[in-house]
């Protein structure tokens, strides 16, 4: 993916090999599924999905993996499922020789869209 970042995930998704493309767009339709709310945007130059004005999660393709951003509270309450990947402080790499667990990647869009709800919830009481 090079030039300028695109503005919609699919100008985002377009600019990959034909493979890559269809494993963003299962990837996409699984956040969707369990965060149907969700609004999609572009942030940081991914794709990212956003509720209630909060980013909930974020993916990028690059050369050997995809990358999954359900920010640390997301990577820590999957830790022992999210073991056999390489994973940052908020992130996880799922390489593409390797399939996209998406069922996995469903439970941490709940656990987060969860999370994000009871955050604004907290937020409304105080």
């Amino acid at each position: 993916m090079q030039g300028k970042t695109p503005e919609t995930i699919d100008a985002y998704i377009i600019g990959f090999p034909i493979e890559v493309q269809q494993r963003l767009q299962r990837l996409r339709q699984v956040i969707l599924e369990a965060a149907p709310n969700a609004e999609e945007t572009i942030r940081y130059q991914m794709p990212t999905f956003r509720l209630a004005g909060k980013n909930l999660v974020h993916f990028a393709a690059f050369q050997h993996h995809i990358g999954f951003y359900p920010i640390p509270s997301g990577i820590a309450a999957f830790k022992k499922e999210l073991s056999p990947y390489k994973q940052g402080k908020g992130s996880v790499q799922f390489p593409l020789d390797e399939p996209v667990p998406y069922e996995l990647v469903k439970k941490i869009v709940a656990f987060r869209v969860k999370e994000t709800m009871q955050a604004i919830k907290g937020k409304k009481k105080r």
